[in-house]
This record gives C-alpha cells, structure tokens and sequence, in this order.
C-alpha cells in the first residue's frame, strides 16, 4: 500500500515536471529578443543635442528650502527663444516657475497631456564632464538632468513646433506641462492640476517621466523593451516614537526606547508584515518578458502557477526592486535619541518611508505596521500620506496607442507594462485623468539609467530624434479611439 502511494505521488510530479517543461519550451522567444533601435539621420541628432545642450546648461537644481525661483524663468527664456511657434501660438501660464501650455485642437473633447519637469537634483562627486556643462562627447550629451528629465521635455516641445511649423492642428487640445519642482514633491504640479479642474478639464491620457526604452530591462531577460508604467505606489512618512524616564547611562534599565526601537526594526526586516502579491500588472510584465528570458528564470516565470508563492517568499533576496512590486514596502530613514553620549534618551525615534501597493492600501498598510510598533510600546505618528493611483488597463485604448506607436518607431521592440516603485508629477492628476502613463520614449543604456540622480548622467544624441517622432504620433492620433 505504502509503495502504491509512493508511486501515485512519484507520478504526480513527473506529471508536474512534464507539465512545467512543456510550458516553458513552447513559449517561443519574441522578435524584441534581437531588435535594434535604428540610428536616425546624424545631422538631425546632432542639431538636437546641441540644443539639448543649451538646456543642460541652465542649472536648474530645486529644494523644498529655495524659494527663489530666478533660474528657473532664465530657462523659460532659453525655452522661448528654442520654441517660438510654440510660445506665440499656444496658450501659456506660469505657476511659480511651473509651465503649462495650451494647443488648442478641433475638439475639446479628450485633450491629452505631455508632461516632463524641468528641475534637477544634486550633482556632487567628480564627473567625467562638468554636471552642467552640456558638453557633447562620445555621441551624447553629457549633464544633469539629461536623462531625469530634460531629454524628454526637449522632445516633444520639439514634436509640437515642429507640427506647428507645418502647420499642423491636433483633433483634440494638446496640453504641455512642466514643473519645477518634482524632485522634491512641491507645488507646481498641484497647482497646474487645480488651474485644469478649476477650467473643467478631465484628460483622456497623459504621459509623464517613468519606463524608457532599454536592453535587459531586468536581469536574464534578453532583448529590448520598452517599459511603461501604468502602476505608481502611494507614499508616506511615518514616525515610530519609544518613550521612557531617561536617566544615567552608568546604570541602565533594561527595554530603554533605542533597543525598543532596535528590536521593532528588525523584526519588520526579518517577518515582513506586508502582503505580498503578484497584482495584474506584474503578471502581465513577466508574461510578456518570459519568452526571452534565460532558461532558469523562463522555467519557473512560465509557470507561476506552481512558483509564486516560493517566488514571493525568495523575491527580496533576488530582486529587491520586484519584491517593491509585489507589496508595500517600508524603509527606515532617519533616527534621533539621547543629546548626550552618557544619557539615556527620554525619547527616542526612527521614521520610515512607505509606498503603499493597491492590493493593501495607505490606510490599511499604516493599521498593519503600527499594530506591528505596538508590541514594542513605539507611537505611531503619520507626517505625511498620500495613495496609489489609479491603474491603468494595459487592454485599455490610450495604453495601446502608446503601444502601437512605440512598435510604429521602434519596430521589433518588445513593450511592457510595468509596476512604478519611485515617484512621478503624474500622481497629482489622479482627479483629472484615470490613465496616467509613465514613459519617456528615449532609448537609453544600462550605465546612463544608473546615472539618473548620480554620476555622469548623459544621454545619446542618436535618441532625441526618435523620441520627436514618438510625441509626433502620438499627437497626430490623439485621442485613442
């Protein structure tokens, strides 16, 4: 008896193991396994980039604790000398250093946006060539704010004059915008969605900085993709506060606030609290990354059926970047405790940053965690949250337009949507647009996407043209139908 079912189960996972094989090599690598990104005319990318770098070499770094706007209207001059149809034939306004621009189309109804801020972080260390100096060097245009995200604007502001020098009316109203103030989260975004509610203006789509266009977007994943956000996380800071009566540190108490809070920050590392997930989106990007993934990785993502949920307990180990796509995700910050190196603090505490997945929510992710700080007598004080947006429907029609006109630019490259773990301007619209996409149509390497806030950031001149041509048809055949 017991060796009948010893074989019954022998059976069950040769059954499994013949299963899971058949899956994987059924599914037939794609076309975007060997594509390339054709190089464009090198008298246009050159005439790009040297306006590009004009751009560049406007500093333009933003802080929370700057309130002086000055460098950023002497860019906004730069802007209107590079764009003149663009300033003498739309509709402008100005909040605080915040653009935005009307083009008024044959219709009013589903007007689109384009958006990219103008405002750079930091650039310390030693660079190759000066962070603003624009130089072009090796092909690129080398300077902060390049990739992160002048490149992008400079696009499809030139998308827009170039129509507008042909004379080219869009079937809806086109919109423009551009903040300067997205790296540290401030105004101008807000105000620029108010000026649209307070006109009445509810967007069909809008398209803002996240996903580009890059080879092996993860790593044993072979071929070129471009990568679109329709997923971005909510956002929050929280306070964990451990209080006591202090005294001297010659004669301490036991479960003072530092190890308190010590103890609280490793039991979150080590017993995540947070649900884990493959949500839609996640499901679809791996399905459409598998076929050319390595033969490991397409065995156990072609059958997630039977791998998720030893996926989901492995994932942080494997990627830490997939893990914050499957869940909320909670990072310790900052920490302050006693003023005085023989003190026992009175009060002590680490804050933690959250970005908040769909499946479990801002408010419930806060519940879970402070419930998690109270068994080791922490407070829980909440400076700021906001929610996730809304997801958009990669079956929907403004993310296929994206979609075709992607494969319409750049034939053979494989399109995916994907989970945002960072931030973007495009969370303010949530009120006046349901499908917020995050892409910014430039082909980029792998060393200038780790450029973005660090060293060296640059971006080739070879990749401005096509992106002209991707905001170019995508207002030509605005709106999606």
């Amino acid at each position: 008896m017991i060796l009948w079912i010893l074989l019954a189960i022998l059976a069950v996972i040769i059954v499994i193991v013949l299963v899971c094989l058949i899956r994987t090599v059924t599914v037939k690598p794609t076309e975007a396994l060997n594509a390339k990104v054709n190089k464009p005319d090198e008298k246009r990318s050159m005439a790009y980039g040297k306006s590009l770098s004009k751009l560049v070499q406007i500093e333009t770094i933003s802080s929370r604790y700057n309130e002086d706007r000055s460098k950023f209207y002497k860019f906004h001059e730069e802007l209107e000398k590079m764009f003149p149809l663009i300033h003498k034939n739309l509709e402008k306004h100005v909040f605080n250093g915040s653009l935005l621009f009307k083009w008024t189309g044959k219709s009013d109804k589903d007007p689109i946006l384009l958006m990219s801020h103008h405002d750079v972080v930091e650039a310390g260390g030693t660079w190759k060539h000066e962070p603003f100096s624009g130089d072009i060097a090796d092909g690129a245009v080398w300077g902060r704010g390049t990739v992160d995200t002048k490149a992008s604007l400079f696009c499809f502001l030139t998308a827009v004059e170039e129509l507008l020098k042909d004379s080219f009316t869009p079937a809806c109203d086109v919109y423009l915008a551009s903040s300067c103030t997205e790296e540290f989260s401030g105004e101008g975004a807000p105000l620029t969605v108010q000026y649209l509610k307070d006109q009445g203006v509810h967007l069909s789509m809008l398209i803002d900085e996240g996903g580009m266009i890059i080879e092996e977007p993860i790593g044993g994943v072979k071929g070129t993709y471009a990568m679109i956000g329709v997923l971005e996380k909510g956002y929050g800071d929280l306070k964990f506060t451990a209080k006591s009566a202090g005294g001297h540190a010659s004669a301490p108490t036991k479960n003072t606030p530092l190890p308190r809070l010590g103890a609280f920050m490793q039991d979150v590392e080590k017993h995540n609290p947070f649900k884990v997930e493959f949500n839609e989106t996640v499901k679809e990007m791996f399905k459409r990354l598998s076929p050319n993934m390595v033969f490991g990785m397409k065995l156990v993502f072609c059958n997630l059926w039977l791998f998720a949920p030893i996926l989901k307990k492995l994932m942080p180990s494997i990627s830490p970047a997939g893990a914050a796509m499957l869940q909320t995700t909670l990072a310790f910050t900052m920490a302050s405790g006693s003023g005085g190196l023989n003190v026992l603090p009175q009060e002590a505490y680490v804050t933690g940053n959250l970005r908040f997945i769909p499946h479990q929510g801002t408010d419930e992710s806060i519940a879970v965690i402070t419930e998690v700080a109270k068994k080791y007598d922490l407070e829980t004080e909440v400076i700021y949250k906001d929610y996730p947006c809304p997801v958009v429907d990669y079956k929907g029609s403004p993310f296929k337009l994206v979609e075709e006109t992607i494969h319409k630019v750049y034939p053979g490259i494989g399109v995916c949507p994907y989970t945002m773990t960072g931030g973007t301007d495009a969370k303010y619209y949530s009120d006046v647009c349901e499908n917020a996409l995050r892409f910014a149509p430039l082909y980029i390497n792998g060393q200038q996407y780790a450029s973005i806030h660090g060293l060296n950031e640059n971006i080739n001149c070879d990749s401005l043209p096509l992106g002209v041509d991707f905001y170019k048809e995508i207002i030509r055949n605005a709106p999606a139908k």
